[in-house]
């Protein structure tokens, strides 16, 4: 099957495997192991726990849990669910053990593939209904029933830093249109190989890399987790050619002394930001330093990922927006539901191939989620006449102070624009004169020299006292979800 440059990909997860397991070309590869998988191998073991569930009297369509590290068990675990039709629950490893506890019982999944290192989140007090998939359990080979794109195929449970956990469901469709999404916007090819550091119980990881290697044809070096320390020399091992990452790890390498040698950064064609905002001064920054080109881009769980990319070099890339719409319909709204003036904010919504199914077992939550056909994201942002589309914030995140709103991405930048700083993010605080009041966090290189009321001094020039923070508090390292997205709504009750 060949990748379609104007339509998303048609079938299925397991008819995409069988057609990349014709050739003996590498799936991937592991660098802390040294060990390769080829697409053939991948498959022939993809379908023998796709059997072995079935013997276990799975239906199609029903949960399977994986509870896995990044790591060549968790990749034969998804592709297993996925190959034999089972909506692979991929267990959010950083989410805790309320949110975990939650996720397995809520899925309704009675079996659950565990990495040996995890087994104590899955125990009849946690997961009373759940079995633990062993080796032997998995010889009594069923046959696999016929799917289709329409089918179940992935569940994975947002942050629920504002409530309770969702479980936004895809299709086989949605999934591969997620990855399509990604291979069409960066012109991946065969001959492609990405690099996954972040986690593939998270959409980035999953969509992003493991689907976007599926659908192009290329191959993934994935890692168990991102070291700054050895992110370079990984990358050159493994001979990747381009890289998915969320701005903290930007941030992170960076501020590292680590520097890439000319080989790695020959044969890296650009590396991709992700999941939130990035610093158009960390942006920049790293650019000048390392040479290598970084898109950024947006997208949700919601959306099997991307949405929104800036195109490659040498086609205009425009720092401070992630790009504009491939593989998808995007719209500006106002609070109506109409189209939005150019250059005016509203919400963006999103209509395509690549949208969920549906919130698991939460039809009211659903039905909020869509007018029409349209996903309401609920971020907030403005497209240029170019078709760039511009966040400045979340409608959740908005700071109202005095009955006025305030962005807190605004602020950020300001802050990002301090060469010490590594983390920033602004938040509300409570306050009975206006409503609530503006601060902030950062943390720091450790050896800065950088005080709160520089920082404050410098807010000030750059916002005026109206939007700048009344405090700044400095943290080791600010909240982060599995995404490594800084998770802004916690920062309140933590400093």
């Amino acid at each position: 099957m060949k990748l379609s440059r104007t339509s998303p990909p048609q079938g299925t997860v397991r008819d995409w495997l069988d057609a990349r397991a014709e050739t003996e070309a590498v799936a991937f590869v592991f660098p802390e192991t040294g060990r390769t998988l080829s697409w053939a191998t991948l498959r022939d073991a993809a379908r023998t726990r796709a059997a072995g569930l079935a013997g276990l009297g799975i239906e199609p369509g029903e949960s399977v849990a994986i509870v896995h590290p990044n790591g060549e068990d968790g990749i034969l675990a998804l592709y297993g669910a996925l190959y034999g039709g089972y909506r692979a629950t991929m267990i959010n490893l950083a989410a805790g053990a309320d949110a975990i506890s939650f996720a397995l019982n809520h899925s309704g999944a009675r079996f659950a593939f565990v990495h040996d290192s995890h087994q104590a989140l899955v125990t009849k007090d946690t997961a009373p209904n759940v079995t633990v998939i062993t080796d032997d359990m998995l010889q009594m080979q069923g046959a696999l029933q016929p799917l289709d794109a329409t089918q179940h195929a992935l569940l994975m449970y947002t942050s629920g830093t504002t409530g309770q956990p969702k479980g936004v469901v895809h299709t086989h469709g949605s999934l591969l249109a997620g990855g399509w999404t990604t291979a069409v916007a960066h012109e991946l090819t065969p001959s492609d190989r990405g690099f996954c550091v972040l986690p593939i119980y998270h959409i980035n990881g999953l969509c992003v890399t493991v689907m976007g290697a599926l659908v192009s044809g290329g191959s993934l070096a994935m890692t168990t987790r991102f070291s700054a320390s050895q992110f370079w020399d990984q990358a050159d091992q493994a001979q990747v050619t381009w890289f998915s990452v969320v701005p903290t790890i930007i941030s992170h390498l960076l501020h590292n002394n680590k520097n890439p040698s000319s080989a790695v950064l020959e044969r890296t064609r650009f590396g991709r930001s992700a999941s939130s905002a990035l610093a158009t001064e960390t942006q920049t920054a790293f650019e000048e330093r390392f040479q290598v080109p970084i898109i950024e881009t947006m997208g949700l769980t919601e959306t099997a990922a991307q949405i929104l990319s800036n195109p490659l070099p040498p086609r205009t890339r425009k720092i401070g927006s992630p790009g504009v719409a491939f593989g998808n319909e995007v719209r500006i709204v106002t609070s109506t539901f109409e189209d939005a003036p150019r250059l005016q904010e509203g919400e963006i919504v999103v209509r395509g191939p690549n949208v969920m199914a549906e919130y698991l077992n939460d039809p009211e939550a659903t039905q909020k989620a869509f007018k029409d056909d349209w996903l309401r994201t609920g971020d907030l942002g403005h497209i240029d006449e170019y078709g760039y589309v511009f966040v400045t914030g979340r409608l959740k995140e908005l700071i109202i102070k005095g009955g006025e709103n305030i962005a807190p991405r605004e602020i950020d930048e300001v802050l990002y624009s301090q060469p010490d700083i590594i983390e920033a993010a602004a938040f509300a605080r409570p306050c009975t004169s206006y409503g609530e009041r503006v601060e902030a966090a950062v943390s720091v290189k450790p050896d800065s020299k950088l005080t709160e009321a520089e920082l404050i001094s410098i807010c000030h020039e750059r916002l005026g006292t109206f939007k700048s923070p009344d405090s700044i508090h400095f943290m080791k390292e600010l909240p982060k979800g599995p995404s490594g997205k800084i998770q802004r709504l916690k920062l309140a009750s933590l400093v």
